[in-house]
Parts: structure tokens; C-alpha cells; sequence
């Protein structure tokens, strides 16, 4: 290949994106070549701690050495078998995913807008088949500030130009409430309303915490009208917040949850929806379903993933960690810094307007050494790896004082 016959630089492989690779993204200018725990490498082999592991796909650390050995041993005993026939890892996820989390069934799927996609899906069918919605009236009520992906059917209720914009027309059937009142849920909900479908902490919109009891309230008023309480918890479960699910902050039990992300651990791309039977059992042969979605290497990777979270203690770091971090953060005399929030390993730093941007302060942390991502333009979102230590954080929290003391 030609990167092994010619040393080629960061630069190099940046020229060769930009001129064939379409603009959807706006990268940070490291070209990352390896990883190992906390820790990525890029091809000049500078170090950088890495503080947003994959948007959360990365919460068991880079290239954890229990799941490598999962995806290369199911990789070599049968990949794919697609659905048309039955393969013996798909069986052991169900059951090891169901009995981790306490609900009686899954559906297995690759990303996490397939996820949302295959939540909406579910909720739609059983809107007709149980509730009785009359055909082709289901409503579904999101939040404002919602992110759940990219897909046609889920920017039809963003309300985010940059994602919505030049995309329509767009898919009917959802209302939009402000993100954490429950009253304004009660008022839009119909008798046509299958479910609400919201975030617990929404990450991509500059980690936006509901007020408390928020969640309780929702678990109440959608008993109360028969609407199903539809968890996205792609970024906030799977211990990032610190607990299994976000949701679990409030000890309050939806009726979906979408999962991914780090249900792979960053090896493969894995996301499934959870649900009990009496939901889950509108779906029939034929309804729903992908490739991919449930094949071998999938099942044993995730698997794998799942207990690397359990038996390494890291929903308990996760918090710990957090904890000092936003203790640590809160020193900080910057006048840059609005608010600090977050809960676990997923913390937001809001900066005033007079700061001229987040952009320009997660690349002077990539020039010292740690790599983060600004969301809304004036957010900085720290997600480091759940495995991270506490020199780790003290590491970071270096770098992070001196460059928000900048000017």
C-alpha cells in the first residue's frame, strides 16, 4: 500500500481526505493511527489523551485487549450469516444484553440511528395493533435540542439547520415539546400519541441535564395516557453517566431503549433496542430487520464489551472520575467559563460568547496533548474512556486550566 512504500505525513493524509472524501465532517487536524486505553497515537506518533472516546463508543478504552480476542476469534470461526439463517452468537447476546438489563427482549441492529429508527418502528406498530391509533395517525413527541442521528425520518423532527436544512420534505407525525417540561408533554399528548422519545442527558446538544424528577414525571404521565417512554441512550448508558443507563438516576424505567456505541466497545458497529415482549411482539418476520444487524462477529464482540464494563468496575469509575473532574473544573477562575455540568464521565463546559468559540480552545488541547470536541459552537464536551485513572485526570486537568486561562 502506498502509506507503506512512501512515509507519509499528517498532512499527506489530510491533502488525500479533503480531496476525495465528501466535507460531512469538520475533524480536528490529527490524523490518529493507533490507541491503547486512554491513549491514541497519531502517524508522527504524538500522544494524546483521548477526551471524547468516539462520542462514547470508546467507553472500555482503546483497543481493549478482552474484545480484540472475541472479534478476532468469531472472525475466524464465521463472520456474517445474514438472518435468513439462525447463527449460535446471537442467542448468547440476546440473553447476556436481556439479563443484564432486565427487559425481556432485543433487536439487534449496526448504528444507532438504525436504533431510534427501529424504536420509532416499534412504537408506531404498537400504536395501531394495541393501542388502536387509527392507521396512519401515530404520533411521537420529541424534545427541542434533540440529536438521535441523521436519517430522513429523524431530522424531520430536529431543530438543527445545520442537520435538518435542504433535506425535506420532511416525515410526519411528531410534535416537538422544550427539553424538561412535563407539563408542556401532558398538554401535546393525543389520543393518537404512541410515545415520547427523548434523551436523559442530551449529549450532542451541549450535555443538556433535564431539571429533577423530570423523569419521573415523564414515567408518570405516559402510564397515565398509555404512551410509550422511548429512551435514547446511545451516548448515556452503558455507564457513561455513571449508572447502566442515565435513566437509572432516577430509577425509572422506560419502555424502549436504544442502545450502541459502546455496546461494541468501538470495534464493530452494534446497536439494539430493548423493549418487553408485550411491546417487542408487534414486530413479525418481515417488519424490520438488516443484514448485519445480529451477525456473529457483532453478538461475540458485544458480549464481550458488556462484560469488560461489568467485571472492570466501570460504571463506579465512571462516577468517581466524573466526580473530580467537575470538582476539579469548578477551580477553575476563567472568565471564559459560563457553566460546568455533566453527571459521570460526560461533562459539558459552556463558555460566554466573549470567548470567541470552543473551536479554537479544543485545538490548542490537541496541541497539548488532549483531544476533545466542541458541540453548539460555544460548548467543550470532555468524555474520556471510562477506564481512566485519576493521574490521568490530574494529567488533563493541567492542561485543561491552563488553556481556558488563555486569552
Amino acid at each position: 500500500m502506498l502509506e507503506h512504500q512512501i512515509q507519509m505525513t499528517s498532512q499527506d493524509y489530510i491533502d488525500l481526505e479533503n480531496q476525495y472524501n465528501a466535507k460531512n465532517y469538520k475533524p480536528l487536524d490529527v490524523v490518529l493511527e493507533r490507541g491503547e486505553g486512554v491513549w491514541v497515537y497519531d502517524v508522527e506518533d504524538n500522544r494524546y489523551l483521548d477526551f471524547l472516546s468516539a462520542y462514547s463508543a470508546v467507553n472500555q478504552g482503546h483497543s481493549h485487549p478482552r474484545i480484540l480476542n472475541a472479534l478476532i476469534e468469531q472472525a475466524q470461526k464465521l463472520p456474517l450469516t445474514s438472518r435468513a439463517f439462525r447463527n449460535n452468537q446471537l442467542p448468547l447476546f440476546a440473553k447476556h444484553l436481556c439479563d443484564l438489563t432486565g427487559y425481556e427482549k432485543m433487536l439487534p441492529m449496526n448504528s444507532g440511528a438504525e436504533a431510534v429508527e427501529t424504536a420509532m418502528k416499534i412504537a408506531r406498530k404498537w400504536g395501531y395493533k394495541v393501542k388502536g391509533v387509527p392507521d396512519g395517525q401515530a404520533e411521537i413527541i420529541t424534545c427541542s435540542g434533540n440529536f438521535h442521528g441523521r436519517t430522513i425520518t429523524i431530522i424531520s423532527y430536529s431543530d438543527e439547520p445545520a442537520t435538518k436544512d435542504y433535506f425535506g420534505p420532511y416525515t410526519p407525525g411528531f410534535k416537538e415539546i422544550p427539553y424538561g417540561d412535563a407539563t408542556a408533554l401532558e398538554q401535546a399528548i393525543t389520543p393518537n400519541t404512541v410515545g415520547f422519545l427523548f434523551e436523559p442527558i442530551q449529549g450532542e446538544g451541549g450535555v443538556i441535564i433535564p431539571p429533577d424528577g423530570f423523569l419521573r414525571q415523564v414515567r408518570d404521565i405516559c402510564d397515565r395516557h398509555n404512551v410509550l417512554m422511548i429512551a435514547d441512550e446511545i451516548q448515556t448508558g452503558l455507564g457513561r453517566t455513571g449508572k447502566l443507563f442515565a435513566c437509572d438516576w432516577e430509577d425509572v424505567r422506560p419502555d424502549i431503549v436504544a442502545i450502541g456505541k459502546a455496546l461494541s466497545g468501538g470495534f464493530y458497529p452494534v446497536s439494539a433496542v430493548l423493549t418487553d415482549a408485550e411491546v417487542m411482539d408487534v414486530i413479525q418476520p418481515g417488519e424490520h430487520g438488516s443484514t448485519f444487524g445480529g451477525n456473529p462477529i457483532a453478538c461475540a464482540v458485544a458480549q464481550e464489551a458488556l462484560s469488560v464494563l461489568v467485571d472492570e468496575g466501570l460504571f463506579d469509575n465512571a462516577r468517581q472520575m466524573g466526580d473530580c473532574l467537575r470538582d476539579l473544573l469548578g477551580q477553575i477562575d476563567s472568565p471564559h467559563i459560563k457553566a460546568i455540568r455533566g453527571r459521570g464521565l460526560l461533562i459539558g463546559v459552556e463558555l460566554h460568547p466573549s470567548a470567541g468559540g470552543a473551536r479554537r480552545f479544543c485545538e490548542a488541547l490537541q496541541h497539548n496533548g488532549l483531544l476533545c470536541k466542541e458541540t453548539h459552537d460555544h460548548i467543550i464536551r470532555f468524555a474520556p474512556p471510562l477506564v481512566i485513572s485519576r493521574d490521568d485526570i490530574d494529567w488533563a486537568f493541567d492542561r485543561i486550566k491552563q488553556v481556558l486561562m488563555m486569552d
